[in-house]
């Protein structure tokens, strides 16, 4: 039976901390400057993201103007329409506390419609669009995890997450001809547990077998210079995901992309007429999940103990039986 290291006054305080320290970690690592951010956009704009692709937005209609609009997925497009509304420097860039409900989400022990994270994007040039650049910002966002989970163990020294000081590197393409017989996910699980942190690069296009690892919008990350941040779970024994991020689309890198999904109809966008004849800047950014990094540091099972969410009857009576304490 599962006991959790810290009992719910503790898990609230806990959360805090975590959040404080990361948000002053990354911002100072980055050099990201904290900005207010939507909960919903118009549909039609081109800015709400597609994450896999098949996902619903929930929608609702606005009174006063007859349009509709769309509770974001996430924000990477957004962000990088502010970073140029607001005449962000390069290698300066922006962060925000972003909620979203995901309603095609299953829901289980990492999964809820209900997402926080840490939404961020930074302004770059063109010569930093490479797999170094790419490598030294995971390894900014790497330390600054660690540097979080040493305060939470000086905290709370019943907390004993073990992270390696190094995080590794590796690409789908590598793991596809490591482990051939293996599906993505366990391949995930492979290298994290042998590893215990590892960046999966390169996410979206298709792979020697004709398949694809995981599935991406084709307008927001180059596939070529993206991955995840995942680290082991001792709690949950398997490969745990913090982070999904990347160097953003370039022209090029967008029209190839749209045609490979044959997406090509989204040139109609606003964002995406912007993005095709270079107005908007070049970027690199991403997403870091709150609640997922509150669940690693504070080495619990099950994200809902660490968010208030609504979640199925069954999940809900398999955690009880499991003895975690739902928010």
């Amino acid at each position: 039976m599962y006991t959790a290291k810290l009992n719910e006054f503790d898990t609230q305080n806990a959360i805090a901390l975590v959040k404080e320290k990361f948000s002053h970690e990354l911002c100072k690592r980055l050099t990201l400057s904290r900005v207010s951010a939507p909960l919903f956009v118009k549909k039609g704009s081109g800015l709400n993201d597609d994450l896999n692709g098949v996902e619903r937005p929930v929608s609702f209609d606005i009174k006063e103007t007859g349009e509709t609009a769309e509770v974001v997925h996430s924000l990477a497009k957004w962000k990088r329409m502010a970073l140029m509304r607001y005449n962000f420097p390069v290698h300066t860039g922006l962060y925000t506390d972003m909620n979203a409900i995901r309603r095609d989400e299953e829901c289980d022990n990492i999964h809820s419609i209900y997402v926080d994270q840490w939404d961020w994007e930074k302004v770059i040039t063109a010569k930093d669009r490479n797999e170094e650049y790419l490598k030294s910002t995971v390894c900014d966002i790497y330390a600054a995890i660690l540097e979080t989970a040493r305060e939470v163990k000086t905290k709370y020294p019943v907390i004993d997450i073990c992270l390696p000081e190094k995080i590794e590197f590796v690409s789908t393409y590598e793991l596809e001809e490591r482990y051939p017989d293996l599906t993505p996910k366990q391949r995930e699980n492979a290298a994290a547990r042998e590893y215990g942190a590892v960046f999966v690069m390169q996410i979206g296009g298709r792979l020697k077998n004709g398949e694809k690892h995981d599935g991406r919008a084709p307008d927001y990350d180059d596939w070529r210079l993206n991955g995840d941040i995942l680290v082991y779970n001792r709690v949950l024994e398997s490969a745990f995901e913090i982070s999904s991020m990347g160097i953003r689309v370039d022209r090029k890198s967008l029209l190839s992309q749209l045609k490979a999904e044959n997406a090509e109809d989204r040139l109609n966008f606003e964002f995406h007429r912007l993005l095709a004849n270079g107005t908007l800047p070049l970027t690199i950014g991403g997403g870091i999940g709150q609640s997922r990094l509150c669940m690693l540091l504070l080495q619990k099972a099950h994200i809902g103990e660490v968010q208030v969410s609504i979640w199925p009857e069954r999940e809900a009576e398999r955690c009880k039986k499991s003895g975690i304490r739902l928010l």
